[in-house]
């Protein structure tokens, strides 16, 4: 899969940030199904990416995450030669294109001297909501899982997006927190179990949820350690909550690493792809 010099850049910018070098990028694609029309055909196919990557002083060490995308081609036969004319897909790193002003020696210093985080005390509501967030990542799940969703649920992507139902999902399913009147889901979902804000206001409000830090990356950035597994990452644009990632693991320096819907992420870096000056983070404990 091909990235346009400019997302190219971004990941180059973030990477310098993290201290870290990408040493391997590879796309598994699935087609779900070929249409004939007019002039050639439609293809309708996952793209499963997963990026490797390693620190500068630990270059043995290698973290990986994957993100996946859906997408949607036309493949036209055009004076006697077959080209792409139209490609549709959700583009992962759509809000990074306009970056803040981010403290990059300070950050990468600091994240060079850390090591790894132990979760082996971690409860058992913890580990079976990251089973469940990594059993329907859908496009970034592992292969075995067919790349699909829990087909229990409604796939809410085509009305705006399925990441607060995705949450809702892990929380219920895999959490074991029960339904209430204000979040639940009965053949659809409640406006708190399927809307990103609602379901933030709803975890803070309710007392599922404590707010750890709120702000720009610069503020939040030393708060966002103290994320476990069963967490969660809401990302604010323009005053409202837009996205909900919940945190799954943390790679080798400890940074936070979320499994979510939208653009399927699994284990990836809680800020990539939200590099916007605009964007603000909600780091928020769930209380298990």
């Amino acid at each position: 899969m091909s990235i346009s010099p400019k997302k190219m850049n971004y990941l180059h910018t973030w990477a310098d940030k993290q201290g870290i070098k990408f040493t391997d990028i590879k796309t598994k694609i699935k087609i779900r199904y070929v249409k004939e029309r007019g002039t050639g055909y439609l293809f309708n196919f996952v793209a499963s990416t997963e990026y490797r990557y390693s620190y500068e002083n630990e270059p043995h060490t290698v973290n990986s995450f994957k993100i996946g995308t859906y997408h949607s081609l036309n493949l036209d036969s055009i004076e006697g030669n077959w080209l792409i004319s139209k490609e549709w897909y959700t583009d992962p790193f759509a809000d990074s294109l306009n970056q803040d002003n981010i403290k990059v020696e300070e950050f990468k210093q600091y994240l060079l001297n850390l090591g790894p985080r132990n979760f082996s005390n971690l409860n058992k509501r913890r580990r079976d909501a990251v089973e469940y967030a990594y059993r329907y990542g859908g496009a970034a799940a592992d292969e075995k899982y067919g790349f699909s969703y829990n087909k229990k649920y409604r796939d809410y992507n085509p009305l705006g997006g399925d990441c607060a139902n995705f949450a809702s999902q892990i929380l219920f399913e895999g959490g074991k927190f029960k339904q209430t009147g204000e979040w639940r889901y009965d053949r659809d979902g409640s406006k708190a179990w399927v809307n990103a804000h609602a379901f933030n206001n709803f975890m803070l409000y309710s007392g599922r949820g404590s707010l750890i830090a709120r702000g720009t990356y610069n503020q939040v950035f030393k708060a966002s350690f103290k994320l476990l597994p069963g967490d969660y990452v809401a990302y604010e644009k323009k005053g409202k909550i837009t996205h909900i990632s919940m945190v799954t693991s943390a790679d080798s320096k400890g940074y936070a690493l979320v499994t979510c819907h939208n653009t399927d992420r699994c284990n990836v870096p809680w800020d990539l792809g939200w590099s916007d000056k605009g964007i603000k983070f909600w780091l928020v404990r769930v209380n298990y």
